[in-house]
């Protein structure tokens, strides 16, 4: 039988696996510059730990999780997000407590599962990097969320970047926008989806979300969250981008973002690209908000929180489209060559020596010829390549070559094997 991964999943092989490190490394540098420190949960939870936040209507729950009872009769979940289990581990390890920092801000970055069908930037297994940041209502907080998450786009190299604003309102709000949408919507309850029928009492905010075609044209005329807005919640919004416009981050603000999750109150965003590769126009490659109620919703105090996340796949292939040049993050600076099978011992001597002075160094393993090995060390883009033959081996001497220059000298094979730092700075950066 032959063996194939599972559908909606991706194998990340050597090659494509260092670009993925510069993006988990280059997000872990800017993350620390801003405060923000990683934080890292089980990949599953308790099934409600999602349902009580995901909203149980939200197409997550009904449709797209992973879910299964375990061997204790436990009904457990993968998890398809990232938010739920920072705020069940924030309220379980009691972050909020007087002897942490306010506001707590943590990342985190990892695999997430959602069952749908697998498409280009889409797998079934995805990977995320996202922020929460805990215990402070000010529209500040909100407002640096956001510029890190175009600081951290920018630094990707990606600059044909858009905001898109919008806001959910506080409970006052969000209870007279939801009469209000109900009142609108009853009317069309025929012409409804399924889905969408089934939301329409339960959470109507749902319906202004959904993807089917005859429910896009119904709630093209709906009314707007902007419209029910307290004197409260309006005067959050307009210091949010208030703020913004004191920082130079341009936004356009659309009462159309609902965004998928139903935890969310008062300011939420997304983060759009123009790119061909993520489809036509400005594709979302980011997006979050705040979520002044989720850590009361999973049995922790009155805490608001805020946070993003973004989907690690369509951002290499944003990356990838708009020419991005990665580091090399797999440099050789030495291959030995041993000629002989007398020099095997002393070749591997060097190279571990190497290793233990921080340098990255390899070796033939294949038994081949000198001529096979100076290949392997020019097709791997070597920084230096060191030659140990008999006649070196007897002069305790080692042939060193500088690739880029072509310099050659021979030196001491204990001051290679000591300090080839010092061997470099002598005779080949002079």
């Amino acid at each position: 039988m032959r063996y194939q991964k599972p559908k909606g999943t991706a194998d990340i092989l050597p090659g494509e696996s260092e670009k993925w490190q510069f993006v988990e490394e280059t997000a872990r540098m800017l993350f620390a510059d801003y405060r923000y420190r990683e934080i890292r949960t089980p990949m599953f939870e308790n099934y409600e730990v999602f349902s009580r936040t995901s909203g149980d209507t939200s197409d997550i729950v009904t449709k797209e999780m992973y879910d299964f009872d375990d061997k204790g009769d436990r009904h457990i979940a993968l998890r398809p997000e990232g938010t739920a289990g920072v705020v069940r581990a924030f309220i379980e390890n009691k972050l909020y407590g007087p002897e942490h920092q306010k506001p707590v801000k943590v990342f985190y970055m990892g695999p997430m599962f959602r069952y749908e069908r697998p498409q280009s930037g889409r797998q079934r297994q995805f990977n995320q990097i996202g922020v929460e940041a805990f215990g402070s209502d000010e529209p500040s907080l909100d407002v640096e969320v956001i510029a890190m998450a175009m600081d951290l786009l920018k630094h990707f190299g990606i600059s044909d970047l858009k905001v898109a604003l919008n806001t959910l309102g506080d409970t006052e709000s969000r209870d007279a926008y939801r009469k209000a949408l109900i009142d609108y919507l009853e009317p069309h309850f025929d012409e409804l989806s399924a889905d969408s029928k089934q939301r329409l009492h339960k959470n109507p905010l749902r319906v202004l979300d959904s993807k089917d075609a005859n429910d896009q044209k119904i709630v093209a005329d709906a009314p707007q969250i902007l419209e029910y807005l307290t004197d409260n919640a309006k005067k959050h919004f307009d210091q949010v981008k208030s703020l913004l416009d004191s920082l130079g981050i341009k936004y356009e603000v659309d009462p159309e973002i609902v965004r998928g999750l139903d935890y969310y109150n008062h300011t939420i965003f997304e983060i759009m690209a123009n790119s061909k590769s993520l489809g036509s126009g400005y594709t979302t490659i980011c997006a979050g908000g705040r979520y002044n109620g989720l850590v009361e919703e999973l049995g922790g105090p009155e805490v608001s929180g805020i946070g993003f996340g973004l989907g690690v796949e369509r951002l290499l292939l944003l990356m990838e489209s708009e020419g991005v040049q990665f580091p090399n993050l797999n440099q050789l600076d030495a291959y030995v060559v041993g000629i002989g099978s007398d020099t095997d011992a002393a070749s591997l001597q060097v190279v571990q020596a190497l290793r233990a002075n921080g340098f990255s160094a390899d070796r033939d393993y294949l038994a081949r010829k000198p001529k096979a090995q100076f290949k392997s060390a020019d097709k791997l883009g070597a920084d230096y390549t060191l030659t140990i033959g008999n006649q070196e081996l007897a002069d305790r001497t080692i042939h060193v070559k500088q690739m880029q220059t072509g310099t050659e000298e021979t030196v001491s094979i204990e001051d290679v094997k000591n300090d080839f730092g010092a061997v470099i700075d002598k005779h080949f950066n002079k």
